[in-house]
């Protein structure tokens, strides 16, 4: 007589679990995300400061404030506006009007060339010594990604002098791409300097003069 036994299969072990590894945040990409929120907040307190102590009440006040801060005043201007040009926290644009504004269009175009030619060649510099990794991280990839097809032109040095000389253009993210490419350091420290001036003294001095008509100084 034969007995049936019921079998029952073993259950197979569940395969272990996998932990996902946790996605750590770049702190510079997060700086750069939100350091226009950051330099807007500080612009508006500025504002406020300069109008809660009567400085902005006036361009007579304004400047009378500026020169009280004797040689610390264009110091300070110069290192926020270099600054500025190397990572965007206050939009560089800004601060060109402001120039000619606090310091006459003579002394102001003069600190602005100053400023945002030092910040351009720090740019290169960087870009030269550490590459697009840096440069992806500051900026937005896709943006990154448009203008480098500028440097498959073989025309792309005229582009980027002729970007330079008119406000057009992003050109603290253009002279960091610069200096991914081969363009030699004399070459581009001449289309800096040369080129520069005539956006400064068309933005600058030009757009600044018309805000001034409609601010009630």
């Amino acid at each position: 007589m034969s007995v049936e036994t019921d079998t029952v299969p073993l259950a197979r072990p569940a395969p272990p679990r996998t932990i996902a590894a946790p996605q750590h945040r770049d702190p510079l990409r997060t700086a750069a995300r939100f350091s226009p929120l950051l330099g807007l907040a500080l612009s508006i307190g500025l504002v406020w400061w300069g109008l809660q102590t009567g400085v902005l009440q006036s361009l007579e006040n304004l400047q009378a404030f500026i020169g009280s801060l004797g040689a610390w005043g264009p110091v300070a201007f110069l290192i926020a506006s270099v600054a500025s040009v190397v990572f965007p926290i206050v939009p560089a644009g800004l601060l060109v009007l402001a120039g000619p504004v606090m310091f006459g269009p003579l002394e102001g175009t003069l600190y602005n060339y100053i400023a945002v030619c030092a910040g351009s060649l720090l740019n290169f510099l960087i870009a030269r010594h550490v590459g697009l990794s840096l440069i992806e991280r500051i900026f937005r990839p896709s943006t990154v990604e448009k203008f480098l097809g500028w440097t498959r032109s073989p025309h792309f040095t005229r582009a980027f002098a002729l970007a330079i000389a008119l406000p057009v253009a992003p050109d603290d993210l253009l002279c960091y791409i610069a200096g991914t490419t081969k363009m030699r350091w004399r070459t581009y420290t001449a289309i800096i300097l040369l080129c520069k001036p005539w956006a400064l003294i068309a933005y600058g001095v030009g757009i600044s003069a018309l805000v001034m008509r409609f601010l009630p100084w």
